[in-house]
């Protein structure tokens, strides 16, 4: 997959925008950083699409900034002139597709039957749009065609919103899912730009899911271990469960035997998606102890530690 794709794909949302006037680029862009996604795709659906992309990249030159609608070649190039980084259209277009791949523009095609799969496949892409997501049937379809061809990946798009994002998200095959529900056109052009923070920072909180696994306690040795996880027990009612490292009491206490990470002990933060949930984290300053990754057989992250503590307690994540 193109690096830029495995990005949009760390993102995991990317927010479909359609700008009348470009004068609200940059505040919708500042928007929706201070929610968290630094992503937008910035549809060619008005005349004011190029000139939105030129004052988001100047503005914000980090935010990944995608062109969507894109209906033409002249319109991909106008959009990477602008500053776009990457390509994205409704349907599948083979000359608009192959100019993207002969000028190196990541390009990311509408599909909805296995037919305009296939043609993308031929052409060498491993990423298409499905499009209309829900009203081409939705996540039953994308599951069914996934058997046959499993080597492509999907950004569905059509119908995405708060409710369903999610379920989409899990299925492994989705890289990430395109959705305007965070930036409504009533929104924009009425210059509700908080809300739109607002939206973005649920619907990130949402895909990320952060909540508390366990809280782990260190000790001096086995026997003061032993001791504090029978006192847990006794108090919350719950059951213990030894393991060589340590004993669990309940699924809220790790009572380790031993000085483990973190000066007072550590947090463990579940998360629906850790690849993702590092990103995000690092985005907004956290800096990770690479040596304490570790994966799953198909090579997704599954837990890994903040390099610093917080408060004395080191932190780290875990898939849900």
């Amino acid at each position: 997959m193109n690096d830029i794709l495995k990005k949009v794909g760390l993102f995991g949302i990317v927010p479909v925008v359609k700008i009348e006037n470009a004068d609200d680029a940059e505040p919708l862009a500042k928007a929706l950083i201070a929610g968290g996604l630094p992503l937008a795709e910035i549809t060619f659906r008005t005349d004011a699409a190029a000139e939105a992309i030129a004052r988001m990249a100047k503005a914000y030159p980090d935010m990944l900034i995608g062109a969507g609608t894109v209906l033409t070649p002249e319109q991909a190039d106008s959009a990477v002139r602008a500053g776009a980084r990457f390509i994205v259209s409704p349907g599948f277009n083979p000359r608009v597709v192959k100019h993207c791949i002969a000028k190196g523009y990541p390009v990311v095609p509408g599909c909805s039957t296995c037919g305009e799969m296939e043609q993308a496949m031929e052409l060498g892409l491993d990423v298409v749009k499905f499009f209309p997501a829900e009203a081409s049937g939705g996540l039953a379809v994308l599951k069914a065609v996934s058997a046959p061809y499993s080597k492509l990946k999907f950004m569905p798009t059509g119908g995405i919103d708060a409710a369903n994002i999610l379920t989409y998200l899990k299925f492994p095959k989705i890289v990430a899912c395109g959705g305007s529900f965070m930036v409504k056109d009533a929104l924009i052009k009425a210059g509700k730009f908080d809300e739109i923070e607002r939206l973005t920072r649920e619907a990130v909180a949402l895909m990320h899911g952060f909540s508390i696994k366990h809280i782990g306690i260190n000790s001096e040795n086995e026997e003061t271990a032993r001791k504090t996880a029978e006192t847990l027990c006794k108090l919350f009612m719950v059951a213990p469960n030894e393991g060589r490292s340590s004993i669990f009491a309940g699924t809220e206490f790790e009572v380790m035997k031993t000085m483990f990470r973190g000066t007072n002990g550590h947090i463990a933060i579940a998360c629906n998606f850790p690849d993702r949930a590092k990103a995000y984290l690092e985005s907004m300053g956290i800096e990770f102890d690479e040596s304490t990754a570790k994966y799953d057989d198909k090579g997704n992250l599954t837990v890994v530690y903040f390099r610093d503590e917080i408060a004395g307690f080191a932190f780290h994540l875990v898939t849900k």
